[in-house]
């Protein structure tokens, strides 16, 4: 068992799981929301691949990735009074179809069932709003198998500062040295690394079109299956 692996032998006291780009590919619902955004202003569709590209990093920089891209500008250009409206038509919008063509990927509900068996907390730590993450892993009919779910806004910080995931390890009384973070992008290695868990990565979902092997996670695998 590679799991056992990273902790000379025994199984972690806490395993942490991103969402979106690990257990759930949740983008074509996102980028239907996204392009309904968009259209209503009469821009051009940012379309799936692009909103795969931009996922990660919550919904209000998916928002302001999609504008500027839409007006050819850098995001950050984007003003927060225009930010916050379309981010409430995105959410409206998104709220109609959180989970119409979102679906877990190959091997994440028996890779879950298994390491439910090792009888330690699971938890899901997530820059996506609370909401919507219920929604999904309710839909998904994983809900049951987590103890925690901490969104984007739950905390002052998110991913990848390590906040949400030292919260879950103190929530818990377990040893960050002993807890796994299991994710898909950057943000997820970065914050595994600064809270002292040990990282997982998968090495399908969204990270910005980059290679998640060059964040340099303690294991890389290409299903949750392979810590089983």
């Amino acid at each position: 068992m590679k799991l056992n692996a990273l902790f000379a032998g025994r199984p972690p006291e806490l395993m942490a799981f991103d969402l979106d780009g690990t257990l759930a590919d949740s983008a074509p619902d996102l980028a239907w929301a996204i392009d309904q955004m968009l259209l209503k202003q009469g821009l051009q569709q940012a379309g799936l691949e692009n909103v795969r590209e931009w996922v990660g990093n919550g919904s209000a920089m998916l928002v302001q990735r999609a504008l500027g891209h839409a007006r050819q500008c850098p995001p950050d250009l984007i003003s927060k009074d225009k930010l916050k409206a379309d981010l409430e038509s995105f959410k409206a919008y998104y709220a109609q179809r959180t989970c119409r063509l979102t679906q877990l990927y190959p091997g994440v509900r028996e890779g879950l069932a298994c390491l439910a068996e090792l009888g330690k907390p699971m938890v899901v730590i997530t820059n996506k709003p609370r909401e919507f993450a219920e929604q999904v892993i309710s839909s998904l009919e994983i809900a049951h198998y987590f103890c925690l779910l901490l969104g984007g806004e739950c905390l002052p910080s998110r991913k990848p500062d390590p906040a949400p995931l030292l919260y879950a390890a103190n929530k818990f009384s377990c040893a960050p040295i002993m807890s796994l973070m299991v994710g898909d992008s950057k943000n997820d290695i970065l914050a595994a690394k600064a809270a002292g868990f040990k990282s997982a990565a998968l090495s399908y979902g969204y990270n910005h079109g980059e290679s998640i092997a060059l964040s340099g996670p303690d294991l890389l695998m290409d299903s949750l299956l392979e810590l089983c």
